[in-house]
């Protein structure tokens, strides 16, 4: 065998990716995310921003396309940027509006149901949810759709005040919920039904 076939192994290239948008760092440009990018490269590794954004390197990438190109590029990044959070904007007000309702309602006699609706608006898993509950009560408890035909889970027994406590307390599955957007609401069964 030669010396050349036993030569040392290629090694794998270790790739740096950016903490904002999660793309490699050559591909920041791309995100709608680029000044935050920016901004993040130069303070943590300001030798690899200095690669990629020094005045050099944006001449280097420039030089080929004409200031009419140059100007329309920087444009399309600001607007793609301007969008971008403005939708984000928009996310996170229509999160902060929402509201998680949770409904005790009677069955038969003395037995209740307790039903929480309007969580899925925050990101929480109904499934795990609903395991969860089942749980921590030692109960039934399913993901079922409503009447309106939105999901929510159906906890069996009088459990709202303890669901309460649970979201307030923003542990486990619960954590992205803020409590001030929870609200109990209590039905009672019509004499006659």
């Amino acid at each position: 065998m030669s010396s050349e076939s036993q030569s040392e192994p290629i090694r794998p290239i270790q790739v740096l990716y950016c903490q904002v948008c999660t793309f490699p760092l050559e591909y920041c440009e791309f995100g709608s995310s680029l000044t935050r990018c920016k901004e993040w490269l130069k303070e943590s590794h300001p030798a690899l921003y200095d690669k990629y954004y020094s005045n050099e390197a944006l001449q280097s990438k420039l030089g080929t396309l004409s200031l009419e190109a140059q100007a329309k590029l920087e444009k399309d990044t600001a607007e793609k940027e301007a969008k971008a959070e403005k939708k984000a904007d928009a996310a996170l007000k229509k999160k902060m509006a929402s509201q998680v309702s949770i409904k005790r309602m009677e069955r038969n006699k003395r037995k209740f149901v307790t039903a929480i609706h309007g969580l899925e608006a925050f990101d929480v898993e109904l499934k795990k949810a609903s395991k969860f509950l089942a749980q921590k009560f030692a109960t039934g408890a399913s993901v079922t759709k409503n009447a309106q035909g939105q999901d929510e889970i159906v906890v069996q027994g009088d459990v709202a005040d303890d669901v309460l406590e649970l979201i307030e307390s923003a542990t486990g599955v619960f954590k992205s919920v803020p409590s001030a957007n929870v609200v109990i609401v209590e039905e009672k069964k019509k004499k006659g039904e």
